[in-house]
């Protein structure tokens, strides 16, 4: 076992473990999830008889070689460990899009879901009503009712570029458990990202996963979730919470936790350190960092705008504002006109004119759903010309 590094943050719990694996070979697969999970207590909280939820990141139907879904060598692995220590193991996920059985099981099988062996796959495709009035800001939501049926979550994502979010790991992975096509409308009701940020932290706690683990052998970058390329990161990490693990990786991919608005929202509740040396990791990340990773940033800690008390600051800000942000464009060349885009957006802000997409700026949420979920990828994350010279120089 490597030598911890950084200070013990809050308790063990905190620890975030990290092993390289340059690729999916089964045989190596096994032996660092075993190497990543022994410093922070293996599996010793699984118990013979229980139900082990693995909470895959399945977000549409692509296969595992487009990295914008947990491989399923990495959960064949996980599933021969869980199974040995006697209990049974159920993967599922609610993907964007009909939560029903032909919808979800052509996901299951194009992303190489029903190749994992040792564990059963999701069919009760039924939704509950939950009640959180210790949510900060989600007090009432619906949510796919398999996960009553568990004992634990485990919580496996996948470690990508995100439209809207910034970047796609182990926090923003627990959004799944919001029925595909209810999603929009979280959407609607969270459009400012502190907002949904909070949202997602509100479901992290509401479901606490016990172990976070992710995927971040080969990543994505670029126009993810679903439409960005595939980046060798050459690691998993894992730990017991999401949001220490989320600030691990987000540091090899060159952000700092105020660029994440989940980060941020974590830091406000006191759920990771403001430096994230502070957190106990074991293992290295040397020779694992991302200096050239290509992402999509809203560059909301420009805000330009001081306490908000000077009138000259808040005008500046304002117009900074707009010069800096990004929002969805169409790539005409792209589109087949096939209305998800239009059906999916929870402003409904576009419409199909001509076999096209066009979306009304007026009315844009900058929700990114469109992006997310174009079958085409012909919804970009663009950028003023402002914000591109501020990306190039951040990326230099």
């Amino acid at each position: 076992m490597e030598q911890a590094q950084g200070s013990a943050y809050y308790h063990a719990d905190d620890a975030v473990s990290v092993v390289s694996l340059g690729s999916y070979d089964q045989e190596k697969a096994r032996k660092a999830l075993e190497a990543v999970l022994a410093p922070i207590g293996g599996l010793s909280f699984i118990k013979p008889g229980m139900r082990v939820g693995i909470k895959a990141n399945l977000v549409s139907a692509m296969a595992p070689e487009k990295a914008g879904t947990t491989h399923p060598v990495l959960l064949s692995a996980l599933c021969e460990m869980i199974r040995a220590c006697g209990a049974e193991v159920i993967i599922g996920d609610s993907p964007g899009g009909l939560y029903n059985a032909p919808f979800v099981n052509r996901v299951y099988a194009v992303s190489g879901m029903t190749e994992v062996k040792g564990a059963a796959l999701n069919q009760n495709f039924a939704q509950k009503q939950a009640q959180f009035p210790e949510g900060h800001v989600l007090k009432s939501f619906t949510y796919t009712a398999y996960l009553d049926d568990l004992d634990i979550i485990i919580n496996f994502a996948k470690l990508k570029s995100h439209g809207m979010m910034g970047m796609s790991a182990a926090a923003k992975n627990m959004f799944g458990t919001i029925p595909g096509i209810i999603k929009p409308e979280y959407h609607y009701r969270f459009p400012r990202y502190e907002d949904f940020a909070d949202m997602l932290l509100d479901l992290d706690e509401y479901f606490h996963p016990v172990l976070s683990i992710v995927d971040a052998v080969i990543g994505m970058e670029g126009n993810g979730p679903t439409a960005g390329t595939p980046r060798p990161i050459g690691c998993l990490l894992a730990s017991h919470s999401p949001h220490t693990l989320d600030a691990i990786a987000a540091s090899l991919l060159g952000f700092a936790p105020k660029e994440i608005p989940t980060l941020e929202a974590a830091l406000r509740r006191g759920l990771i350190p403001e430096n994230v040396k502070d957190i106990l990791l074991f293992g290295s990340l040397d020779g694992l960092y991302v200096p050239d990773f290509e992402r999509v940033v809203e560059r909301r800690s420009l805000g330009f705008t001081g306490d908000g008390s000077n009138p000259i600051k808040r005008l500046f800000g304002s117009v900074a504002g707009r010069l800096l942000r990004t929002r969805p464009k169409l790539k005409k060349d792209l589109c087949i006109g096939c209305g998800i885009c239009r059906d999916i957006c929870p402003a409904k802000a576009i419409t199909i004119e001509k076999k096209k997409a066009r979306i009304r700026k007026s009315d844009c949420i900058r929700c990114f759903c469109c992006q997310e979920f174009c079958p085409k990828s012909a919804m970009k994350v663009h950028r003023t010309w402002v914000a591109s010279l501020f990306h190039h120089e951040k990326n230099k």
